[in-house]
Formats: structure tokens, sequence, C-alpha cells
């Protein structure tokens, strides 16, 4: 009697075939023009290339002209200053009235739609509206003067020292409404009973969110903290939109420096070698966290 073999389960390498062969051209694509681009900026960093790319190697001199321009360091200091308090105010505001849209408030779909509309417009836009705002001549200081106020004075984008923060109110009112939404989700998945059992043990209603569902919402933080982050990296037409980094140099930002030394200096070596010094910057950031991330859970 001959004994009959049992298949065993599929190889992983075939499980869902065809899905992995339709994303072949997507990954290809990926490999040739994101990796190969990116491969081919941070060599041609270490090049004299100017209005074309040419392989003329001159070491370090790209970078170290980079870190000698005081418009470099500006741009540095105004993303650093724009990023932090972008990250802390956008998650505060948005979980904040995430709380609040989650209390069954009536006319929420309005409000969620209100909160939700400046997202819907481009930063240019944006950054034209707050121009208007925040122009001394017919914007809020002229309204409030007009009020009987004739000492008020508010023109921060005609300000050096606090121009950064005019475009940061233009970003936060832009932002902060899609960060509201992506947390408000993450509320509505909360179970009911976790809310029921609180109010059993008498336990208040902020320590409930800090100490219970916050923590619950650790993807969605992640989530939204991935989304913030992208949009501060690339900020630059919010920028040219409202300042053109004026007064001055004083609201540079990285992205406008690398496409002012790329499309209009006719300087490709430098705009390449600013171009990698923000790749390596995201990557000090992201390499650490996915490690940690991911990482530990598989170790886990």
């Amino acid at each position: 009697m001959t004994g009959t073999v049992r298949a065993g389960p599929p190889n992983k390498l075939f499980r869902n075939l065809n899905s992995k062969i339709a994303s072949i051209p997507m990954m290809l694509t990926a490999l040739v023009i994101f990796l190969g681009g990116t491969i081919w900026t941070v060599v041609y960093s270490f090049t004299n290339s100017k209005l074309l790319p040419r392989l003329k190697f001159v070491g370090l001199d790209q970078y170290e002209r980079l870190w000698d321009a005081p418009r470099w360091v500006i741009s540095i200091q105004n993303l650093a200053i724009y990023g932090i308090l972008t990250l802390i105010f956008s998650l505060v505001m948005g979980f904040v009235l995430a709380a609040l849209m989650d209390q069954k408030i009536r006319f929420e779909n309005t409000f969620r739609t209100i909160f939700l509309y400046p997202f819907a417009l481009s930063f240019i836009v944006t950054g034209l509206v707050w121009q208007w705002i925040l122009n001394p001549e017919f914007g809020i200081q002229s309204v409030v003067r007009a009020l009987g106020w004739q000492s008020f004075a508010f023109d921060p984008l005609y300000n050096s020292d606090i121009v950064i923060y005019g475009i940061l109110i233009a970003g936060l009112w832009q932002g902060t409404g899609l960060v509201m939404c992506l947390l408000l989700a993450g509320l509505r998945g909360i179970d009911e009973d976790i809310w029921k059992a609180s109010r059993v043990d008498g336990i208040p209603m902020w320590r409930t969110y800090i100490f219970i569902v916050i923590p619950m919402m650790r993807p969605v933080f992640i989530t939204t903290l991935v989304i913030i982050a992208s949009g501060i990296v690339r900020v630059y037409d919010l920028v040219v939109a409202q300042t053109s980094g004026g007064p001055g140099i004083a609201s540079e930002v990285p992205a406008k420096y690398v496409y002012d030394y790329m499309f209009q200096a006719q300087n490709l070596g430098q705009g390449f070698a600013a171009s990698t010094m923000m790749l390596v910057t995201v990557a000090i950031i992201i390499v650490p966290w996915a490690y940690l991330e991911f990482g530990g859970r598989k170790r886990g």
C-alpha cells in the first residue's frame, strides 16, 4: 500500500503572485526614479556643476560653501523654528478640536467642513490671503487702529525678527483642520466601553484622554506626524507667496535655497549639496524612528 504524499503549504515567494507581478512596474519606477535620482544628486553634489551637470569633482567644496553661506544657516534656523512650532501647535490644537467635535455637538458636519476647508486651498492661495490679512496698510493692524487703538502694531511679515511666525500662522490655519480630522477618526475608533468604565471608576475626563485614549491612538499620531513632517520639510510656496524670502533673507527656507541655486543662480552643484543636506536631515530623523518602530516590533 503506497502512502499518499500531502502537499505542503505553498512557498511564501509564490503567494499572491499576481499582485506581486502587477507591482513590478511600480517598484522599478521607484528604484529608477527615486533611488536613482537620489544617488545621482548625491554624486553630483561633489562636482563643480553650473548650468549643466558635469563630472568635475571638487570634493567637499560645495558643502563648505554651503555652511559658510549666511542664507543657508538662516534657512535651517527658520525651518527648525517653523517645524518645531508647527508640530506642537498643530497637534495640540488639532487634538483639542477633535476632542470637542467628538462630543456629538450639533452641526458637526458643518463645523468639520469649515475647519477642513483651508486644507483644500493651495499654499499659494493661503500665502496670498494671509499676506493681505497681515498687511499693516489694510489688514489686522489697520482694522484695529480704525477702532481707536492707534498704538497697536502687528506687522510680522515686515519685521525680520518675527517674520517666520507670520508664516507659521498661515501654515497652522491651513493644516490644523486636516490634523483635527485625522485625530477625530482615531477618537471615533475608541471603544465606547472604555469611556463608560472610566466614568464608573470616577476618572476625570482629562486623565482618561492623557493616560488611556492618547496611548491607544499611537498609530494615528504616528501617521499624523509623518504627514505634518513631510509638509514641513518641503515648505516653499507658502514662503514665496507671503514674503519671497524677505525682508532680506529673514524668511529663507532650505527648499527655496535649493530652487534658487538650481534654477536661478544656475549653480547645480550648490543646489545638489543643499538637497543632499536636506536628505541627510530627514534620514537622521526617519532611520532611528523606523528602527525603533519596526525593529522593536519584529523582536517582540
